[in-house]
């Protein structure tokens, strides 16, 4: 399987300005390339390959020599993700989705850079740098050791200004912990971030709203300096610096949570929530951006894949209003937190009740997985 190896590279001022310098030229391709495509079709009626526009290349740099300071297979991925733009535009398009014709983008808005060989265009030398294609060695702190054969690596600059690596290695993952016969079913929620089946809860630490006054002071300040000034850019990092923070800490808190799950349990049952159309309801839409499900439930997965446990996605439809003893179906609105069943008196809090309907619905009654019931 593939896992990626994340550290933080720490070039000279003349590095940064080197890697910025790249990142400029390879947005410029991309705009570039989208342009071509756009224009080839539009005048012509042609549909362009990425074969053909990596083609002409060579013939780019003669026109812009700027563009032989650049790897050439960095300047190949730029051309590579608007192929990609175009590949998930026309997948939306038969699928009837909302088209999202590819962008141009800004030069604030294209932040990484891809080596796709390993020991060609990037490579990691014996005392633990970074060695990249014209760009030379670069200091990094490796708190960890790669694992297996590394393939490609991904150079990411963010807003406030910090540099990553990410490095994707094929390898075959060891077992990591001994087998478990407990399971699990679990309703995610915005009171309490996540209701177990046992009876257990993980608390919602809303990350966003202890930010929300810091954020909302420093927009304020933002948007009063002036365009184009140093105070614009000086005010633009501290907001991106608390949206760092924010960020940062909700993946601290979901990493932690879900090794904790996939460490204790064998079998995790979860719904298939659809996370993106449920945002679009504007009186919930904020806190169920802050809770993060969709991280959630990949991170689990990814998890629960390196871990060799078993994750089963169940359809979410009446997990709340169906009672977890005898099945009985009954109204339940939002505001109403307790589960009162008419017809066996069970009283349970709602999101216990509905976490203990996943499991079942899961596993059946009996324990026994219910292969339909599987969502990988």
């Amino acid at each position: 399987m593939n896992r990626t190896f994340q550290y933080r590279p720490y070039p000279t001022k003349k590095q940064q300005t080197r890697l910025n310098a790249w990142l400029a030229l390879c947005c410029e391709t991309y705009n570039a390339a989208l342009q071509e495509r756009r224009d080839a079709y539009r005048l012509a009626g042609l549909s362009l390959g990425y074969a053909q526009q990596c083609a002409e290349l060579p013939d780019c740099k003669e026109v812009r020599p700027e563009l032989n300071e650049v790897n050439s297979q960095v300047l190949q991925d730029a051309v590579k993700r608007v192929d990609l733009a175009f590949a998930a535009f026309f997948r939306r398009c038969a699928a009837g989705e909302k088209p999202g014709y590819p962008r141009f983008r800004s030069r604030s808005r294209y932040n990484s850079l891809t080596f796709k060989q390993y020991g060609n265009s990037f490579a990691i030398s014996g005392d633990g740098k970074l060695v990249l294609s014209k760009i030379g060695h670069v200091k990094m702190v490796m708190h960890r050791p790669l694992r297996g054969t590394p393939k490609t690596a991904i150079v990411k600059r963010t807003p406030t200004g910090k540099w990553f690596v990410s490095i994707s290695c094929e390898y075959v993952v060891p077992a990591s912990w001994p087998a478990s016969d407990e399971q699990v079913g679990i309703d995610v929620g915005l009171k309490h971030f996540a209701y177990l089946s046992d009876g257990s809860q993980i608390e919602n630490p809303r990350f966003f709203r202890q930010e929300a006054q810091a954020l909302a002071r420093a927009q304020r300040k933002l948007s009063k300096a002036k365009v184009g000034t140093k105070d614009k850019r000086k005010r633009r990092k501290v907001v991106a610096r608390i949206h760092e923070r924010i960020t940062n800490r909700r993946q601290n808190f979901i990493g932690q949570q879900v090794a904790l799950l996939v460490k204790r349990f064998g079998l995790i049952a979860v719904e298939a929530l659809v996370v993106r159309s449920m945002v679009h309801n504007p009186r919930l839409s904020k806190s169920i951006a802050d809770a993060a499900w969709s991280a959630f439930f990949t991170h689990l997965l990814w998890k629960a894949e390196e871990a060799a446990r078993q994750v089963v996605k169940v359809n979410p439809a009446y997990t709340s209003q169906t009672c977890s003893a005898c099945g009985t179906i009954q109204d339940m609105p939002l505001s109403v937190r307790v589960y009162e069943c008419s017809q066996c008196s069970l009283i349970l809090d709602r999101d216990h009740n509905a976490s203990r309907n996943i499991l079942h619905q899961a596993v059946g009654r009996h324990g026994r997985v219910i292969p339909e019931a599987l969502g990988l």
